[in-house]
């Protein structure tokens, strides 16, 4: 088929079958709907961690073209739908690891905030 690009949202089970892009050997790039990811990606505490977060969004698009579409003939599904499903899944580990992560980041500022801060301050302004 004619098919090069995808819009998908970032959610896992959004692609269930592994024939959906059978004979789709065009198919070589993906683009995420929504403005959500990004997002999440610019509030992220460390420039690492919005690189690499970049780098993981943008690698379904290096793995997609030498990815197998598969092929009607031989009833042979191929492998692009199951990389499209482990890269879904990679970013959203990613995702959740470096909100964690942020989050650890907070509370620990909190804490020494709360220990440096004398206690009325901490008390009055929170």
């Amino acid at each position: 088929t004619s098919l090069e690009r995808i819009t998908i949202p970032l959610k896992d089970d959004m692609i269930t079958h592994d024939n959906i892009f059978r004979g789709c050997e065009k198919l070589k790039g993906i683009n995420l709907v929504g403005g959500a990811v990004h997002e999440i990606i610019a509030a992220l505490l460390l420039e690492e961690w919005k690189i690499d977060m970049n780098e993981e969004i943008n690698s379904i698009n290096h793995i997609l073209p030498t990815t197998p579409a598969g092929d009607d003939f031989g009833g042979v599904d191929g492998e692009k739908a199951l990389a499209i499903r482990m890269w879904i899944r990679s970013v959203l580990g990613k995702i959740i690891h470096y909100k964690a992560q942020h989050q650890r980041y907070l509370n620990e500022a909190a804490s020494t905030l709360q220990l440096a801060l004398p206690q009325d301050i901490v008390m009055n302004n929170v």
